[in-house]
């Protein structure tokens, strides 16, 4: 498939991917490698904990969303990742969670700098089955734009 340009995005775009299942291993693994918290690798813990049970760590979570983000359809050709805004992690991404990612387009601009890419300003959501939201942010990523798009702009 054909990755789309910066000149091809438009607001209210949407792009998706997923799903991705989280299992009490993974979340395990993940927990005891960067955030080895009790109610993240230990289920005794984790239900007397304010989870009630076990749970992913937020960079956990984060990892998933930017493991997705490679993964969105339609893809354009990112150059770079810029950064985040608003970072939320309303619910906790639990065992069994199956989890989607949603980028919708909210602005895009040409680079004053560089010709040759654009910035769009995307709306994240990742939910998980039940429609919750467990992660949202605003995300602002570089993107190529089409060769011939800096002769005629």
């Amino acid at each position: 498939m054909t990755s789309l340009y910066f000149e091809d995005a438009q607001i209210g775009d949407q792009r998706k991917a997923g799903p991705h299942l989280v299992s009490k291993d993974e979340i395990i693994q993940f927990a005891k490698q960067y955030d080895p918290r009790p109610f993240h690798v230990d289920e005794e813990a984790a239900a007397r904990s304010v989870f009630g049970g076990l749970s992913a760590s937020g960079a956990h979570t984060f990892a998933i969303f930017i493991s997705l983000t490679s993964k969105l359809q339609p893809q354009l050709r990112v150059l770079a990742g810029m950064g985040w805004d608003e970072l939320r992690l309303p619910n906790a991404v639990r065992p069994g969670d199956e989890l989607d990612l949603e980028s919708i387009v909210l602005e895009k601009r040409e680079s004053r700098s560089n010709p040759d890419r654009g910035i769009l300003r995307d709306q994240i959501r990742l939910r998980n089955q039940r429609g919750e939201t467990v992660l949202q942010c605003f995300s602002n990523i570089l993107v190529a734009r089409r060769p011939d798009a800096e002769a005629s702009g």
